[in-house]
């Protein structure tokens, strides 16, 4: 897959990510992300240089294992939700959910494109957009702060639970980016193997092929 192809989009695929986050939360009572202009898929209001540029561009280029970046956080208040119960763990899922969605979608049209008659070029484009999206998708489910599957199960458990994982959040979010580094330094030596090979076995379940 081309590099340039496979950075364009990761962005994409980040941005949309957020959005749906916004989506999400506007849908179940808070209109803060739409009040803030974020519900769009116009690039702009939601790029970070660092998060959506320089690093997805460096792991792209470089050859990485890891498909990774971010978006601006969309903004959005947790007290304005009217479901307090499982609020804002449908909006941290709906992100990944949104790139396991397009993944599906583009993987059939790989499955099916000799059926559609689509060129070589229009189905290399939507197995990379498939193969991104499930990465960016289950990646982003690991239950690790600030990753939204860690959000998303604080979120759900009983309150006794989420109590002690809200302060293990503040400690990790406390070190900045130091945790960050070394939570990605951690899945790149131990857990990038297995994960980039259960990447790789859904993308052919879905595809009927392979990268």
């Amino acid at each position: 897959m081309s590099t340039a192809l496979a950075l364009i989009v990761l962005i994409l695929s980040v941005i949309a990510h957020e959005v749906a986050h916004g989506y999400a939360a506007d849908s179940l009572g808070d209109p803060t992300a739409r009040l803030a202009g974020r519900l769009t898929l116009n690039p702009l209001p939601h790029i970070d240089l660092m998060g959506s540029i320089l690093i997805p561009a460096l792991l792209v280029f470089s050859g990485s294992p890891i498909l990774f970046g971010w978006a601006k956080p969309v903004p959005y208040n947790p007290y304005n939700l009217k479901n307090q119960r499982w609020g804002e763990a449908l909006v941290a899922a709906a992100g990944s959910a949104t790139n396991l969605l397009l993944a599906l979608v583009f993987g059939l049209i790989v499955r099916f494109a000799a059926a559609l008659a689509l060129p070589a070029s229009a189905a290399a484009l939507a197995a990379t957009i498939a193969f991104v999206n499930l990465f960016l998708g289950l990646f982003n489910l690991i239950p690790f702060p600030p990753l939204d599957g860690f959000t998303a199960l604080r979120s759900a458990l009983p309150w006794s639970f989420s109590a002690g994982m809200n302060r293990f959040e503040r400690r990790i979010r406390g070190a900045g980016a130091l945790s960050l580094i070394l939570f990605l330094l951690v899945f790149s030596y131990v857990l990038a193997g297995p994960f980039f090979n259960l990447v790789l076995w859904l993308f052919g379940l879905i595809t009927g092929g392979s990268v």
